[in-house]
């Protein structure tokens, strides 16, 4: 039976993978012939909280989705005229995108607004319950968003945990992040490589997305300063923007001599070019200090990359290891032990391999699925 959704999270002109997720599962919905549209922020983040340079995309609106850009994630007069818009509209489903507590009072509100028609149930897809960095506010923000819904997917197990702490009796379940399928199809090796400028012949590893603290770029980049990755003349791609003091990187770049080892583009990586790098690197790495999912593992896994994941969060449950790719701690020698494992011993089509099968777990029509389930529709 057809519903009528809304999706109410990050979208276009808003850039970044929360956005190309919700554009995403409103084109699967769609599919499926539900009517699907998606209402964004008109403001997200005031800019004095805003890390990057902007938070607008460079690229094409997207074709054949219905968004709306008209929340305001700090002015309540607009959380309530919304949310008595979409209570009077009454659609089947309102499905949430809850990344970060900050959000909670402008979401939580319009859940409780919406909720009074008795007919709408509200879900929230879950990227994390307690952030990677936190504040005082983190705790009460996010129990008042989580009693203002019907029930709730998560995108880990670690997820599922930490919810629990706020709510334990509304229906939840853990569904994997679903792939990537949007940035246009794989490219030829050699082509990708010629894109980007490099050796067609050399080793290439991407580390790939906004660069903050808990994302362990400088842990990587103290595994390449071991000598026998300097010797194997392996390379490192990073690909993607600081939202952190680039210094504390750079010293450690000038420490150990590793600037002719990187290929830096450290600018926001817009959608049209994602599949070039990833079609151009041996293996993702992602040598994290915290984390819950990624969506990076999940592009990997469409553009049929190997991985190096750190054995934090919900990483390892996504990367089966010596199966797709590696899960070692965060101990650089570990990690430098395993980079080289894979180019000495040739595991590329091994875990290409693997992963032509393991990819068959992150579906959208599962997590369409569950969304369906914890609503009760």
């Amino acid at each position: 039976m057809t519903k009528n959704i809304v999706i109410i999270g990050p979208a276009y002109p808003l850039r970044g993978g929360l956005s190309t997720y919700n554009q995403l599962l409103a084109t699967k919905l769609k599919e499926q012939g539900h009517t699907v549209r998606i209402v964004t922020f008109s403001l997200q983040y005031p800019s004095i909280l805003f890390p990057g340079k902007t938070q607008y995309s460079t690229d094409p609106k997207p074709q054949d989705i219905d968004i709306e850009v008209s929340l305001n994630s700090v002015n309540p007069f607009n959380w309530f005229r919304l949310g008595g818009k979409l209570k009077k509209e009454k659609p089947d489903l309102v499905i949430f995108r809850y990344w970060m507590p900050f959000m909670g009072p402008c979401l939580g509100t319009l859940g409780r607004i919406i909720r009074k028609n008795n007919h709408t149930k509200v879900v929230a897809i879950a990227d994390n319950i307690i952030p990677h960095e936190q504040r005082f506010f983190d705790a009460p923000f996010t129990k008042y968003f989580a009693n203002s819904c019907d029930g709730f997917v998560t995108m880990s197990e670690a997820v599922l945990q930490d919810l629990r702490m706020f709510t334990a009796d509304k229906p939840a379940v853990y569904n994997p992040h679903p792939m990537y399928e949007s940035f246009g199809p794989q490219l030829d090796k050699a082509i990708a490589r010629e894109k980007l400028g490099l050796d067609k012949e050399g080793k290439y590893l991407l580390f790939f997305g906004f660069i903050r603290k808990y994302k362990g770029l400088d842990i990587l980049l103290q595994a390449f300063a071991d000598q026998r990755i300097q010797a194997a003349g392996i390379k490192l791609i990073i690909a993607g923007e600081y939202y952190d003091k680039p210094d504390d990187y750079q010293a450690i770049i000038a420490e150990h001599n590793l600037e002719n080892t990187l290929v830096q583009a450290n600018d926001f990586i817009p959608d049209s070019k994602v599949s070039t790098y990833f079609s151009a690197a041996d293996m993702v790495v992602q040598t994290y200090k915290t984390a819950t999912q990624s969506g990076v593992t999940q592009i990997a896994y469409y553009y049929h990359n190997p991985m190096l994941v750190t054995d934090v969060g919900g990483l390892a449950e996504l990367v089966p290891h010596n199966k797709v790719g590696y899960v070692t701690s965060t101990d650089t020698t570990e990690i430098a032990d395993a980079i080289l494992d894979f180019y000495a011993n040739n595991r590329d089509s091994e875990f290409v391999e693997n992963i032509k099968t393991e990819r068959r777990r992150f579906t959208w029509d599962s997590m369409i699925a569950k969304l369906f389930e914890v609503a009760g529709v």
